[in-house]
């Protein structure tokens, strides 16, 4: 009687629990579907909205918005004739420019600056009625262009910080779209190869994607709570992660359920067997890849300390959906939904030779040089770094050129002894007389000029000698920064914002990568409950890291010519490969330690959790390189660039290091990789032998 009413209070448990599951889901993306759709709202995507408050940089733009008329929006109006400019080309280029001051309200009236070799004309155009408002910013420079217009061999761009600005947004904003559609459909493919299944690939593509939805709503929390920079680029990273590290933890939990499958007879009961035997893994590695992402809020650059908490809410949403929703939906579909290879209860897998089996037999028979030689192929791809480009220019940044980079462009080869973009000096108004007498005299600067004056603060345009955004013209801003020092003045504009972000980048870099390798390396212990593995680990990342960036420096320049390296490249690489690279080793290591609690000498744990989770590894790390591989189809040069990085440093780390290199060193190390925990004590119970067989 008892037995009976239990198993029928069981069978309505199996039945209700996963209905309860999809309706709280229902629930819960009806009340974050407000939210999700407004993240686009608040990006942000301005170099001076990234910097701390502290740079020069930022202090100009928060004194030029006290200034009469707040900010003021800057382009250069340019004119251009290969043959050198004719009389009827001047009229009309005065003639648009007196429509331009006609039509809009200009801080001052716009003067033509002509060139040595008479081909390019240039009028700078400056107007504070915009405001901050980016939208009127965009608006102006429309405007702006759809006056001044060339025909019959005259060639008439608008150029200038704010129309780099102009264009950036409107790539940016078409970003979403296409990233979401080209990522779903990606993993797409993927996942029918990997499942070979008409059906089960939609399960965990539908909750990655109701995952990604959910981590927007709560980003746009993150911005409304505690401020959160959120840029283009952080938000991307946050959709590829929502799908990649959603897709790796949908492969791991199916592949279980699949095994417990063929054991168990109801799928509640198989699923509930799967989640207890891959849950604790799947927990620990996005909960260190989450810990690993967190620590860049030490950064001082908004963008990078911004993309902590969004990495972070893409992999934890990835995770609450793939530990809640996608086994409703799975014991919901029952066993059909692995048709045609459907896992009937007590059948056998099919038996096949394992690759990963054979791979970990030629790493066992000379571990100590296979892990020579991987760590010389490694080291010599990391020389690759010494040839990667220099800072990359704003006007560098996009993958298709537009109108506002091929102005700048002309401007550089037309102009080429004088520099086309001001910069802007700050000083107290009661010594801005003695402040323009010294940035007149400092070396490299051709001419300054007082501005506007409000709130104690008077603006000084500086035109300096080099072209925008070279080492001559940085070396020249040091020198005003360094004359100007003590004076309360600030140099700013759009060449000091890029400069102060090289700069911030690299003290980011300073601080962040310890606090990354010791956060990673302290939670790597408590879950191995070792000091060698997790150094062996966080090696083998640390390797592929600088693998990655040495063959990113061999086809940046000479493969997709780009012109120069994202500041934030080394940094940002750097914590997603230590963290996801991490995240991997969890799994190999994971199923090691069991085996090794089971009785067997490391040796052997570490080909047994080859052969048995290096499939599931191998297809995680498709999926993965192949998400952040849509990146590098993305318009913008630190969009490939990123993108390009940590998809060829999964790929390393997936059929190198975690294949290879970390097999291999547990192999050589023997009970020492435990060290100084019980396991390396433990004596051997299971021979070597017969893990070595190709098809064991």
């Amino acid at each position: 009687m008892g037995s009976a009413a239990q198993q029928s209070g069981s069978g309505t448990r199996r039945r209700a629990l996963p209905w309860a599951v999809l309706g709280l889901w229902v629930g819960l993306l009806v009340l974050i579907a407000p939210f999700s759709g407004k993240l686009s709202d608040v990006q942000v995507n301005r170099a001076v909205d990234y910097l701390p408050t502290s740079a020069d940089s930022t202090q100009v733009a928060r004194i030029q918005d006290s200034l009469p008329g707040g900010e003021a929006t800057s382009i250069v109006v340019v004119y251009h004739r290969d043959g050198g400019l004719t009389e009827a080309d001047r009229t009309t280029a005065a003639d648009q420019i007196a429509q331009v001051e006609g039509d809009f309200d200009l801080s001052a009236g716009p003067q033509a600056v002509t060139s040595q070799d008479g081909t390019t004309v240039m009028y700078p155009v400056s107007t504070t009625a915009p405001g901050q408002d980016d939208e009127a910013r965009d608006e102006f420079v429309a405007g702006v262009r759809d006056i001044t217009r060339g025909g019959d061999g005259l060639d008439v761009k608008v150029g200038g910080p704010d129309a780099i600005s102009t264009d950036a947004r409107e790539v940016y904003g078409s970003l979403g779209g296409p990233l979401l559609y080209t990522t779903a459909a990606i993993v797409a493919i993927l996942l029918v190869l990997i499942y070979r299944s008409p059906f089960l690939w939609l399960v965990p593509l539908i909750v990655a994607g109701i995952g990604d939805f959910m981590s927007m709503g709560v980003a746009y929390g993150l911005h409304e709570l505690f401020g959160t920079t959120i840029s283009s680029q952080s938000s991307s990273v946050m959709t590829i992660l929502a799908f990649g590290a959603g897709t790796d933890y949908a492969l791991l939990i199916v592949a279980r359920y699949r095994e417990e499958l063929r054991r168990v007879v109801h799928p509640y009961d198989a699923m509930r067997a799967a989640l207890r035997g891959c849950g604790p893994a799947v927990l620990a590695s996005s909960g260190t890849v989450a810990a690993g992402l967190l620590c860049l809020l030490a950064a001082d650059l908004g963008s990078s300390r911004g993309m902590g908490p969004l990495g972070a809410v893409g992999v934890l949403c990835a995770l609450v959906a793939m530990m809640t929703l996608l086994p409703a939906l799975l014991v919901l579909l029952g066993r059909r939904v692995f048709w045609p290879v459907v896992p009937a209860y007590g059948s056998q897998p099919k038996e096949r030779r394992s690759l990963f089996a054979s791979m970990g037999s030629s790493a066992g028979r000379r571990p100590m040089t296979v892990l020579l030689g991987g760590v010389v192929v490694l080291g010599a791809l990391t020389l690759g770094t010494l040839n990667l480009p220099g800072s990359l220019k704003q006007e560098d940044s996009f993958t298709e050129t537009p109108d506002s980079v091929v102005a700048m462009k002309t401007l550089a080869e037309a102009f080429p002894e004088r520099g086309t973009e001001p910069v802007v000096v700050t000083a107290p108004t009661d010594k801005a007389d003695a402040i323009l007498g010294t940035v007149r005299g400092t070396s490299g600067v051709e001419n300054a000029e007082l501005g506007r004056s409000g709130g104690g603060w008077t603006e000084i345009a500086v035109i300096t000698e080099s072209v925008p955004q070279t080492p001559a013209e940085s070396e020249t801003i040091k020198k005003l920064r360094s004359e100007l020092h003590g004076e309360g003045a600030y140099v700013g504009g759009p060449s000091a914002e890029q400069l102060d972000l090289k700069e911030t980048n690299n003290h980011d870099r300073v601080v962040v990568v310890p606090i990354v390798l010791a956060a990673v390396l302290l939670i790597l212990i408590a879950l191995l409950r070792s000091l060698v593995a997790p150094l062996i680990l966080l090696a083998a990342v640390v390797a592929v890291w600088g693998a990655s960036l040495g063959i990113a420096g061999l086809v940046f320049e000479p493969l997709f010519g780009f012109e120069g390296t994202d500041p934030g490249l080394g940094l940002l690489s750097f914590v997603f490969l230590v963290a996801l690279g991490v995240d991997y080793g969890i799994f190999l290591m994971h199923r090691m330690r069991e085996e090794c609690l089971d009785g067997a000498e490391p040796s052997v744990a570490a080909l047994t959790a080859l052969r048995t989770t290096g499939s599931v590894i191998a297809s995680a790390g498709l999926v993965l390189a192949a998400t952040f591989a849509v990146l590098t189809n993305m318009p913008m040069v630190q969009l490939v660039e990123l993108g390009f990085t940590i998809m060829v440093g999964v790929l390393l780390d997936t059929f190198l290091v975690r294949t290879y290199l970390v097999t291999s060193a547990s192999l050589a190390l023997g009970r020492k990789v435990w060290w100084p925990g019980p396991l390396s004590r433990r004596p051997a119970a299971r021979s070597v032998e017969r893990e070595l067989s190709p098809t064991a």
